[in-house]
């Protein structure tokens, strides 16, 4: 049976090269009794690959069954695959058969393998080694002859790594591996999925076959399809049921597939304003200002701190009200909000206006002419004054010292000072 001939019968349609070197490698294993472990995300058609190697293999004749490992309780995954005693827990009223039983002679899929417990692990690769399985409250070692093959859509190399995978069981899967490509990556095998989607549900909802103009073909190429196959089929379906035109221009498309909302700020370089300026180079353009005025208002406590008599005067001046001003980590969420994603808007207290300058609450000393102070020095000493003047009450102390209650615990984590 050739290439095209599987397809055919499995109704797999596409011609990008990773796809039929897939599909090859899986007709190459599948006369042979080796453990094949899938490799794809969700979505892709990962048990079609498990069909083609069951029904090509000497196991053709015998029992073949799937089990979503993802989807069982973990309290209950041992008795599905290898069944229990009556009796061997609350509510085993009865003798029950697991999977590795009933399919004995047949084939296993073991889909999301990634996410069975350990313990479960363990006596997966006892089988794998021995064709031996111990039930649930039994002590009887049975056998079984059947053949495994596991699929997964997440890394099992490094859940290896962080401890939540077996490593021998991972090489004895990874006999062979299959990696089945992402649609986004078959290129024009979507535009050829959504036709025959499209012809499909026109006869089972007796309309006209949705089509697509160029420029909607191409929009489907260049979508990302987190959702792969699965996704791009409810969307066609969506297109052929509830749209009257069924001729399916960019435009239109685009309203039926969902938005990418990224986790981080995903600042698209394109979108500029009146300027010419992207958002990208306002933010950072922000920060730069943020820092510059920061070092700024250094150099201005430190020349209060080397001339005292002048701090007052210094303090009252508009530059050193402003450079003060910024320092609040409220009003930098302020300047930057407007260029970061409405999920990364955390709820924040409301913000902290100084009221009073430092110099107006807080004593200042004169010091002798000769005796120079280190910034971090004074600092402290003021953090000190403000904690006793309020008896350790944090949210006066930093009223007063004109920060946010998190500086304030942050500087007392710094300095020691919750001994």
């Amino acid at each position: 049976m050739n290439l095209q001939d599987i397809k055919n019968r499995f109704e797999i349609v596409g011609n990008s090269p990773l796809l039929n070197l897939s599909l090859e490698t899986a007709i190459k294993v599948a006369p042979t009794e080796m453990t094949v472990l899938i490799n794809g995300e969700s979505g892709v058609g990962k048990e079609n690959f498990s069909k083609i190697i069951h029904t090509l293999s000497n196991r053709k004749h015998g029992p073949f069954i799937a089990v979503n490992c993802g989807a069982i309780p973990e309290g209950t995954i041992d008795s599905e695959l290898f069944g229990h005693e009556k009796g061997a827990y609350t509510g085993a009223h009865e003798l029950r058969k697991g999977y590795f039983e009933t399919v004995n002679g047949g084939t296993i899929f073991l889909d999301e393998i990634g996410e069975l417990p350990l313990e479960t692990q363990a006596r997966l690769l006892r089988v794998l080694e021995s064709g031996e399985f111990i039930k649930v409250g039994s002590s009887k070692s049975q056998k079984t002859d059947v053949r495994v093959v596991a699929a997964t859509n997440r890394d099992l190399l490094e859940l290896t790594q962080q401890g939540k995978f077996r490593e021998d069981l991972y090489y004895r899967l990874n006999t062979v591996p299959i990696k089945v490509p992402a649609l986004r990556d078959r290129g024009e095998d979507v535009v050829l999925l959504f036709r025959k989607f499209a012809q499909g549900f026109a006869e089972k909802y007796k309309t006209q076959p949705a089509t697509l103009q160029p420029d909607a073909a191409q929009l489907l190429i260049n979508y990302r399809w987190p959702g792969n196959i699965r996704q791009l089929k409810n969307i066609t379906e969506q297109l052929s049921v509830l749209e009257n035109e069924k001729s399916i221009v960019a435009e239109l498309l685009y309203n039926y597939l969902p938005k990418e909302n990224p986790q981080v700020p995903a600042l698209f370089a394109g979108n500029t304003n009146e300027h010419g300026l992207s958002e990208r180079d306002i933010f950072y353009k922000v920060l730069y200002d943020l820092r510059r005025d920061m070092n700024e208002l250094k150099q201005v406590v430190y020349s209060m701190m080397q001339n005292p008599t002048e701090a007052a005067k210094m303090v009252q001046s508009e530059k050193v009200q402003s450079l003060m001003k910024i320092t609040h980590e409220e009003d930098t969420m302020q300047m930057v909000q407007p260029y970061m994603q409405p999920q990364q808007v955390y709820s924040k207290q409301q913000p902290i206006i100084i009221s009073q300058p430092m110099t107006q609450s807080l004593e200042v000393r004169e010091e002798p002419e000769n005796e120079v102070l280190s910034l971090e020095k004074r600092e402290l000493e003021f953090i000190k004054k403000a904690l006793e003047k309020y008896k350790n009450k944090r949210r006066s102390a930093a009223r007063e010292l004109g920060i946010s209650e998190r500086t304030l615990y942050r500087k007392i984590k710094q300095y020691d000072l919750d001994k």
